[in-house]
């Protein structure tokens, strides 16, 4: 739709002149003779930009500018002065003018006066249309997830977004953290302050504290200028610290102190700066096993999870599977211009009985690959391409090797100890207080072991 203007003047010469000028570039363009028959035609029709006069018998031009902005806030306005007006003209744009032209002006200055300004609010608008599309992408409705353990999650997101609390989101990587700690963010009251995310993983060590907290000129060797970190850029706002596992003890320590005191100082500075910012933070691994290995600050770890959130893996959600690929089916369709709106029977229960490793993640990789192999309007077997379990077996990442270690290391070490009970009980004739008594252990923690095991005469003997 063409930008509509409205041109207030009461004399008709400008009103030509400006009608003469704008007219060529497409513009709808109306007329009035006064303030008061400007409002009258506010009230008819909305308006992308007002042309007015400053000085007019019945109404200035800074009155009209002032009523307008109260009834149609969204509508911007230029003045047009004579001599001798300017400085009224200036103090008018605290009103919310936009900019002012001076009679006689040439017809490349009003040109130029009118298509900024239409730039400028073409650019509102479709800021606060992408804001719309944002807050409703992450609203909870336009989440997937209709297993018990993802109404869960959003009952509690539904819970904690409103508040300032620290959320700690924990889950297997691909589960959706991140998408997780968006709708906190877009459900609560900041939802229109930034929202800014920083991979704990990524940054090398040397170069966190200044990443985060930011740095004075000087401060050290390269700091040629004054850098704001990413704190003070997401003052207001949401900072989500992804896999925080990976965050150096150094950090954890100077990061503590943020989280307690709610204020900055950028490395090298002398200043501190109040803070108003809320912290999500996000783990693919159990945070409190690292507090008891020393890996992870326990102070640090009990003041990021005030709010816990864990994540389940696709694999103990997957009725939420068919939600999923047909969300993925249909997005990559329009991507990539192809008509696949179904998914066979046979391939969906593929997707089903899959127990998909990576995720969420590796859910929509399978299916964007399949999408682009398809040449029929429906996703048959042949088209969903998942890994072999010899390739599965595989590790693709450091973090999948450490934890595929860690996991052999456990299994190994349970089948010693189950061994070494069961070993006990025969020896013992499946006395449990003897058995206890000759291996040196108390009986109830005997019993628990057994329990845990789920170890009975039999089964083992």
């Amino acid at each position: 739709m063409n930008p509509r203007l409205l041109i207030v003047d009461d004399e008709e010469i400008v009103r030509k002149s400006c009608e003469k000028v704008l007219s060529p570039q497409g513009y709808t363009l109306e007329t009035a003779t006064s303030g008061t028959d400007a409002l009258q035609r506010l009230q008819e029709a909305c308006f992308d930009l007002v042309l007015t006069d400053l000085m007019m018998p019945d109404m200035s031009g800074i009155d009209l500018l002032k009523k307008a902005k109260e009834g149609w806030p969204d509508t911007e306005v230029i003045l047009i002065t004579g001599y001798g007006t300017v400085a009224t003209a200036v103090d008018a744009l605290k009103y919310g003018a936009y900019d002012y032209i001076e009679k006689p002006f040439t017809p490349e200055v009003l040109l130029n006066a009118v298509e900024r300004c239409l730039e400028k609010r073409k650019l509102q608008i479709e800021n606060v249309r992408l804001k719309q599309e944002i807050n409703a992408f992450y609203s909870l409705e336009n989440i997937i997830g209709i297993s018990k353990e993802m109404q869960r999650i959003f009952k509690l997101v539904s819970t904690v977004a409103p508040t300032a609390s620290t959320v700690l989101i924990t889950g297997e990587s691909g589960t959706g953290k991140e998408l997780i700690a968006r709708a906190v963010h877009y459900n609560s009251a900041r939802r229109e302050q930034p929202f800014f995310v920083l991979d704990c993983g990524t940054i090398p060590e040397n170069l966190m504290e200044s990443e985060l907290f930011g740095h004075t000129r000087g401060s050290f060797t390269g700091a040629v200028t004054t850098e704001k970190g990413l704190i003070e850029a997401a003052n207001g706002g949401t900072l989500f610290l992804d896999e925080i596992s990976n965050l150096p003890l150094s950090m954890q320590s100077k990061l503590l102190r943020v989280l307690q005191e709610k204020e900055l100082r950028a490395v090298g500075g002398k200043k501190t700066l109040r803070l108003d910012i809320r912290f999500i933070a996000a783990s693919n691994r159990d945070l409190s096993e690292m507090v008891r290995e020393g890996t992870f600050r326990e102070d640090f770890y009990y003041r990021l999870s005030v709010f816990p959130l864990s994540v389940p893996p696709l694999r103990s959600r997957k009725e939420d599977i068919p939600a999923l690929a047909y969300h993925f089916l249909h997005k990559y369709s329009k991507e990539i211009g192809r008509n696949v709106p179904h998914i066979s029977t046979e391939a969906m229960r593929q997707l089903i009985t899959y127990d998909w490793p990576g995720n969420i993640r590796e859910l929509e990789n399978v299916i964007h690959r399949a999408v682009i192999v398809c040449n029929d309007r429906m996703l048959r077997p042949e088209h969903i391409i998942i890994p072999t379990e010899e390739e599965q077996d595989i590790p693709r990442t450091l973090e999948e090797l450490k934890k595929r270690k860690k996991d052999i290391r456990l299994k190994s070490i349970e089948e010693i100890e189950k061994g070494f009970l069961v070993s006990a009980l025969r020896r013992n004739g499946w006395n449990i207080t003897r058995a206890a008594q000759e291996i040196g252990m108390q009986r109830t923690n005997f019993h628990a072991l057994l329990k845990k095991y789920n170890i009975s005469k039999g089964k083992d003997d």
